[in-house]
């Protein structure tokens, strides 16, 4: 990341539509420590929620809606979190026609920043207004009676049972890590759905434990995770879904798979 950015730094907010605030960030410099190289051993999205959208209509009444965004995990670049919080702000002094010319102009703003074809939806408070909290399926880890001394990512924590091959999905409210700018704290929830070796689940807590200090982008840590599983636990078939709370009006929920496709979007208790 370049001093271009504007993460971590005092900005300006523009009220006017300003596609050059949009920062992208090649995803290679976070993927090359991790050994992925062109050849993703995963598929999935980044799938952003922004809550704080507002414009103006052709008579000047302002509007507003929330935005769903979903960044393919195969696009070059991602976009900085602070910079599309500036962008989205541009519009709240834009005039536009219809909501529909919001979304086309986020999406074809946001696929030139990302390098590949981005879909955005804007949805109006009549949309939204009926959903409902969602639960993750599964088993939850966390009433497990643990003992955890390891908040920097541990791998090791990992084992699995090669004798014991199971289906089941998995997940935690714990997962917590680092900015790797300002270091402000990301709190989310994980879910980790697999076939394979039965994965020791005081061992899988401790390891998302783990990430407690570590300092990543939100994307690379959802990376990380998955990878270690695959080598650690041998699973055959995996999904490692992250869904954060939000921060500066917008969550981020990566979803990585090698058997799964396109994501659901649930709204979880913190969101």
């Amino acid at each position: 990341m370049t001093d271009e950015s504007p993460l971590g730094r005092r900005s300006t907010y523009l009220e006017q539509y300003s596609p050059g605030l949009l920062y992208a960030i090649a995803r290679t410099g976070n993927r090359e420590p991790l050994g992925i190289g062109a050849d993703l051993p995963f598929h999935g999205a980044d799938i952003w929620n922004a809550w704080e959208l507002t414009w103006l209509d052709s008579d000047g009444l302002p509007q507003v809606g929330t935005a769903e965004i979903r960044v393919p995990a195969s696009s070059p670049n991602i976009i900085e979190s602070k910079s599309l919080k500036l962008y989205l702000n541009s519009f709240a002094m834009t005039r536009c026609a219809a909501t529909s010319d919001v979304a086309e102009m986020i999406e074809q703003d946001l696929s030139d920043a990302a390098g590949v074809d981005v879909a955005v939806q804007v949805q109006r408070p009549s949309e939204t207004d009926a959903s409902t909290v969602a639960q993750l399926p599964g088993d939850s880890l966390d009433d497990q009676k643990i003992s955890c001394d390891a908040y920097e990512v541990d791998a090791a924590l990992l084992q699995a049972n090669a004798d014991d091959v199971v289906t089941e999905s998995l997940h935690s409210h714990l997962l917590r890590s680092l900015c790797p700018v300002t270091s402000q704290p990301d709190t989310g929830s994980v879910l980790v759905s697999y076939s394979g070796p039965r994965i020791d689940p005081a061992g899988l807590l401790q390891y998302i434990v783990s990430y407690r200090q570590h300092q990543d982008f939100h994307e690379t840590c959802v990376e990380r995770i998955f990878l270690d599983i695959m080598e650690r636990c041998k699973a055959e078939q995996l999904t490692v879904y992250a869904r954060y709370q939000r921060r500066g009006g917008i969550d981020i929920n990566p979803f990585r798979s090698n058997c799964e496709d396109e994501p659901p979007n649930p709204r979880l208790w913190r969101q």
